[in-house]
This record gives structure tokens, sequence and C-alpha cells, in this order.
């Protein structure tokens, strides 16, 4: 069967699971139901009837139907997830904990749990337990050991330069974001698009199938589009497809050249003393510190600074500078170039790794 890519797939995920091509999905993003098992209605201090999650598709006997529901999912899940494939599952304190052992019981390996923390939760109105202010995400790959995808660096890039965190606040999916009919939410459990966003460009690349199976109003696939992904759309309700549809269809994608974000720790690695191995620098010569210019350090033959009375690696001086603060040398020393202008000294090792790569791109396969 070919894959069905950028298609909502109405009907039954774990039917339409099992028509599909095993190892087929590069990323599953799940949002399940959450069993809230909700016994009566709930009203604020002023009367009014809370617009809570009472779907049909939320209601479950027992435990134990949920269970089994969950088993069954998730396992149709796993056939079709590749090797090196990885798997969200977001929930609440009703239902993750069952989700977490079921994903090992089938042995799935846990990555990481992320707490989306709501900076504007619904307050508990009767004031008899804590604001729910979060939910859970869990991470976990198909195969434990298996290389994956993590694009550490584009999160820290978007986390202001600083590692990202398992704690995400990020707000619930409201005003304009909020997909509406007739005035009324189209979908009961609409997950903001921020949080799509982190999960996707975490895990998966330009050009990666994304996988549903709860599509509900097409979070999903509107970001795999935005991000240049593929999608996999499973729901059964026609009425939140035609809403995924009609919102799908209204994303304008991101030009091409601006999802290329290659990881660092994937480039050729270049020690600094391979740059006076090239004559691009000299025993001897002068570097200036990017962050205060009066600071200097010399160049020894050996590929280790000297400045003041600390010697070492260009990160480690450069560390010192800073109080033991975290630095890529790379980006901490200036050397002057043949114009005599100051640059990075990041610029000649980009420049030896772009040789590098040209020679090996020419270079004429083995028979």
């Amino acid at each position: 069967m070919t894959l069905p890519i950028d298609t909502i797939l109405p009907g039954n995920c774990i039917e339409i699971l099992a028509s599909l091509p095993e190892n087929s999905v590069d990323l599953i993003f799940a949002d399940p139901p959450y069993n809230l098992q909700l016994q009566n209605d709930l009203y604020r201090p002023n009367h009014s009837k809370v617009d809570a999650v009472d779907d049909s598709w939320d209601k479950f006997s027992s435990f134990a139907e949920y269970d089994a529901f969950t088993r069954a999912w998730l396992a149709a899940c796993q056939r079709v997830l590749k090797d090196t494939g990885t798997i969200w599952v977001i929930g609440s304190y009703h239902n993750i904990y069952r989700v977490g052992a079921i994903l090992q019981d089938l042995d799935f390996w846990i990555l990481n749990d992320v707490v989306w923390i709501k900076n504007n939760p619904m307050p508990n109105f009767r004031g008899v337990r804590f604001t729910n202010a979060h939910e859970t995400l869990i991470w976990a790959q198909k195969k434990q050991g298996a290389k994956y995808t993590f694009n550490h660096h584009a999160m820290k890039a978007i986390n202001d330069d600083l590692q990202m965190r398992s704690d995400w606040h990020l707000p619930l999916a409201t005003g304009k974001e909020r997909i509406k009919t007739n005035g009324e939410k189209a979908h009961s459990t609409q997950k903001p698009e921020g949080l799509l966003y982190r999960v996707l460009l975490a895990s998966s690349n330009p050009g990666d199938v994304v996988l549903d199976p709860f599509f509900g109003s097409g979070t999903t696939g509107a970001l795999a589009r935005k991000l240049g992904r593929r999608y996999i759309g499973i729901e059964r309700n026609p009425a939140y497809v035609q809403v995924a549809l009609q919102r799908i269809a209204a994303i304008q994608p991101a030009p091409a050249e601006s999802l290329s974000l290659p990881e660092k720790r994937r480039e050729l690695r270049i020690p600094f003393g391979r740059l006076l191995e090239a004559g691009l620098i000299q025993p001897g010569q002068t570097l200036w510190f990017a962050k205060d210019e009066s600071v200097t350090a010399t160049v020894r033959a050996d590929g280790k600074i000297v400045s003041g009375g600390v010697t070492g690696s260009i990160h480690s001086v450069a560390k010192s500078l800073l109080n033991n603060a975290p630095i890529n040398g790379w980006e901490a020393w200036l050397v002057k170039n043949k114009k005599g202008e100051k640059i990075l000294i990041d610029r000649l090792r980009q420049k030896i790794r772009d040789e590098q790569l040209s020679r090996l791109e020419q270079e004429p396969e083995c028979p």
C-alpha cells in the first residue's frame, strides 16, 4: 500500500492503522481520550455552566475498557512506526499513568516526560482541589538504543540559547487561535499550536511523515504543513474532518530554505589545532575576546592559547574569563584576516569544513 501522506483518513484509528504499511512513519503525536470520568455538570460562581469535555468519545465504562482501548491503539501505532521513530502521547492525571505503564509493557522506551504548564488554566470552581494547571506528555522511542531524531540545537535556539527543559510554559488555545463553528468551540480539547511547534521541531525533520491517530481539529496537520513535514491524520468524526481540512488548507508553508536546520553534532569536527596546520592561524598570533576586545590571547604552537595567567583551550580560557559561565570558544575569539578585519575564528573553521565536504563529494564511490 502507498502511504497516504497529507491526507485525513476517516474512521476508527485502530482499524485504519492496521491497513497502513509497517515501519512507515517517522513520528506519532497522539492526543487520545483522557477518560475524564466527569459525573456532573460544572458551574462557575456566577452559576453559568462550564463548557467541559463531556463528549461521547471520552466516556468509558471502566478502567479495564480504557486500558484495552489504549493497548490496542498503541500496539497499532507501534507497528507503523519506524524503528528509528518516536511517539508523543499527551494526557492528564486521569489517564497518563495508565498510558505510561502500557507503553512500557509494549517495550517502548521512554525518553522524557514533558510537563505542559498552562499559563491560563481553568480554575477549580468548586474549590475542593488544586487548580489543574498542567498536562503531561510522554516521549518514547519504538526501539531502545536505536538512533532517533532530536534537534537539540534548534530547541536551544528558540529558548534564547538555553537548553530546553522539560517544563513548557504555554497558554491554552484561546482567542483567534481557537477554532469555532457557529460561535461554538469546534473541538473541546484543541491543543495550542505552540505545543505542536515544539514537538515537531524537536523530533522530526523536513519531509518526515508525522501521524496523528486522534486528529481532531487538525493542529498536528497544520503545524506539519507549516514546518515542511508530511502528515497522516485519522479521525472518525466527519465534522472534525471538515474543520481540519479547511484549517490546513489555509496554512502557508514556510520557505524550504528556512526549514534547513543542520545539527551541529552532525557537522565535521574540526579541532582548533587544524587551523594552525592549515596556516589560517600562526603560532604567536593575537586573538581578541569578542565580549571585550581589550582582552587578548596569544596562540601557542600546540593549539592552546594564553591570556593573562591562564593557559588552555579556546573554550576553557573563554570560560575562565566569564567566571566559568558556559561559552563556545569558537564564538568567543576574533582574529584578523588578510584585510586586517577582525572575524570570528569560527569562520576559519567553517572554511576548512567546507573544503573537507567538497573533497568528500568529489571522491569516487567505491566499486
